[in-house]
């Protein structure tokens, strides 16, 4: 058997006396209920897009994490149990390019048999750059998946593959999105992250191609994760602006958000054909709402997409802790949470924030 060694956190972390909602989510410092668990499966991504992960930083040469560092499916899966028990509700897998690890759909079947205290399956959710997404969409849905989001920049072939410094034609994703919902992974969203002066003057055609399609387009403004990605605040376009522009062509109306923490603000078409999300992080940001916990490739939990470091669970793991102590772990460190970096961004300044390639989006 294993040696179990007994974990010394920081007091601030203990989580023995975590504030909880009334239906057991642990809370944060200021009040927000642990919902959301999003589990990059993979540092690694066959594209080298320009805001996430430039070439020139992620070149042939670049040391990526070795398999044996990764968590393995059990592992992936003890933690996400736990996290059920302390009120997250939706897991959604993330990359790197999550479907890059081998046999995902094992690990996916493993989640999908998990089960919240009051019975339920977690919502169980993917997101991808769509490259194998035909390949895949039947099995991951046979697994267990409930729906896919797929990243999508442009439609203009040149600017896509521009963007992404591949050589995938726009064709290849969007036969994985019709794919995907032929397999019942749906209703499929469609990520657009806007660049200005770059991919702006796509706003439009991606409305006009997706609009009464049954999938959701959401708009995503640009944002300073990471450090590689040279971001600068004069090639954000707003939410506001995207709107203003595609009302102009198609009428929107604003919809309520479907829950507490969600992500995408809602609009609707007036003339009914389906709607489209804006993720406004940068000019509204949404931190009050976060519900959000996420679990690095190699087992450190981040409580913030512009965290600047995590907390090892794999050495906990690793060491045959049970899962009392697991949990006081997890629940200490979301209790202790008090990030609100995009509130914060005229006058917070982290000089090592995590790489969204490694943790997710």
């Amino acid at each position: 058997m294993p040696r179990v060694i007994h974990h010394r956190p920081d007091p601030a972390l203990e989580g023995h006396d975590a504030a909880r909602a009334p239906d057991g989510a642990v809370l944060d410092a200021r009040g927000r209920p642990l919902r959301d668990l999003r589990i990059s499966v993979t540092d690694r991504c066959n594209f080298r897009c320009t805001y996430c992960m430039p070439r020139e930083l992620f070149g042939a040469d670049h040391v990526f994490l070795p398999h044996e560092a990764l968590l393995t499916f059990e592992e992936i899966t003890r933690v996400a149990r736990i996290a059920l028990a302390n009120g997250v509700r939706k897991i959604r897998l993330t990359g790197g390019e999550p479907l890059l690890r081998k046999q995902i759909e094992i690990l996916i079947g493993m989640l999908a048999a998990l089960r919240t205290p009051d019975g339920q399956p977690p919502d169980l959710t993917l997101t991808t750059n769509g490259t194998l997404l035909a390949r895949k969409a039947r099995a991951l849905a046979d697994a267990g998946l409930s729906r896919v989001t797929v990243s999508l920049d442009a439609l203009d072939d040149a600017l896509f593959e521009r963007m992404s410094d591949s050589r995938v034609p726009v064709a290849t994703i969007l036969e994985g999105i019709e794919a995907a919902a032929a397999a019942g992974l749906a209703p499929v969203k469609v990520n657009m992250v806007v660049r200005r002066g770059m991919n702006d003057g796509q706003i439009l055609p991606m409305a006009r191609r997706f609009r009464g399609s049954g999938h959701t387009l959401r708009f995503i403004e640009y944002m300073d994760v990471g450090n590689t990605n040279g971001w600068r605040m004069d090639e954000v376009v707003t939410g506001a602006e995207i709107v203003r522009m595609i009302s102009a062509e198609f009428p929107l109306q604003p919809l309520q958000a479907g829950y507490r923490g969600e992500v995408a603000a809602r609009w609707a078409y007036a003339d009914g054909a389906g709607e489209i999300g804006l993720i406004t992080s940068v000019s509204q940001p949404f931190c009050g709402d976060c519900t959000r916990l996420r679990l690095s490739p190699e087992g450190r939990l981040f409580t913030c997409l512009f965290a600047e470091q995590g907390h090892d669970l794999r050495a906990l793991l690793r060491a045959g802790a049970d899962d009392a102590a697991l949990a006081r772990r997890l629940a200490g460190i979301w209790q202790a949470r008090d990030d609100r970096y995009s509130e914060r961004r005229g006058e917070a300044h982290r000089d090592h924030k995590i790489e969204m390639s490694y943790i997710g989006g």
